[in-house]
């Protein structure tokens, strides 16, 4: 029988986690690294409206194709003087919320009941992907002649483009959730709620943000084409009634104010997602 002894490594062995001590702080970031991203997305579309305005003033634009951002702004201050832009606003976010609650349900919905069950995945995603192949801009004609030219068809039609983003990264976010993570849900016991509360919303929670940015582009894109259809209220009215007096300036500017408020509901998900996702690293300089 041989016995074989330890011999432990010459020099003595000091590495202790106590004696380590405390783990260096981070570097304190000035106020330009925290916000300096923020203020290049403020100045870049403000450098974009200076060179429009040098442009238009040396001749380069007419007036007839792209009046001066001056012009516009005039336009759009006549506007909220006389209370138009307010009642504007407040009817066109009306229709965007609706669509997109209609919209956002019924993806998110189907999204998770396609991912959960092979089921649903083999009866239900296949008749979805052939509607999502349509154009749903396309679809306006039908659904005029289905419902009429009131504000059914507008806020239908806001949803049907909703739907299908938050649907597909409802679906792909649950299709990767990794499984050992379930099991191990289940061997613990806890319940369904228990299950998605703690796995799967925080999984699917980056991929559903995402999806939600993108429904609302295609919201406020939808609702730009939805307002053609004989809106006798909204930001969709202005601007017909300014394509029939040739207005160019308040159809101008009725396109900004989309553009705007689309940010602007875009910069509110990525608040949400920020803090949503604040426990993940990010991998940016």
């Amino acid at each position: 029988m041989v016995v074989t002894s330890y011999a432990p490594p010459a020099g003595p062995v000091h590495l202790r986690v106590s004696d380590a001590g405390p783990a260096p702080a981070s570097p304190k970031r000035s106020v330009w690294q925290r916000y300096r991203w923020t203020v290049v997305r403020s100045l870049s579309p403000l450098a974009l409206l200076v060179l429009w305005q040098i442009a238009s003033a040396a001749g380069v634009l007419s007036e007839r194709v792209l009046p001066a951002p001056s012009l516009v702004f005039d336009a759009g201050v006549q506007l909220l003087r006389n209370g138009q832009l307010v009642e504007a606003l407040a009817v066109s976010g009306t229709r965007v919320v609706q669509g997109l609650v209609l919209g956002g349900v019924i993806g998110v919905a189907l999204g998770a009941l396609v991912g959960l069950s092979k089921l649903a995945e083999a009866t239900v995603d296949p008749p979805l992907q052939m509607l999502r192949a349509l154009p749903h801009l396309g679809l306006i004609p039908l659904f005029i002649l289905w419902f009429g030219i009131g504000e059914t068809p507008k806020i239908l039609l806001i949803a049907l483009g909703v739907a299908f983003p938050l649907y597909l990264n409802t679906y792909s976010a649950i299709r990767q959730i990794d499984r050992d993570f379930l099991d191990t849900a289940v061997v613990l016991g806890f319940s369904w709620r228990q299950r998605f509360t703690t796995i799967i919303l925080p999984s699917i929670a980056p991929q559903l943000l995402v999806g939600l940015r993108q429904s609302l582009a295609i919201a406020w894109l939808s609702l730009i084409v939805a307002e053609q259809i004989n809106a006798e209220s909204g930001l969709g009215h202005i601007i017909n009634d300014a394509r029939d007096f040739l207005r160019l300036d308040t159809i101008i500017f009725g396109l900004v104010v989309y553009a705007l408020m689309g940010i602007a509901t875009d910069g509110i998900v990525r608040i949400l997602e920020k803090r949503a996702l604040r426990y993940r690293l990010d991998a940016r300089s």
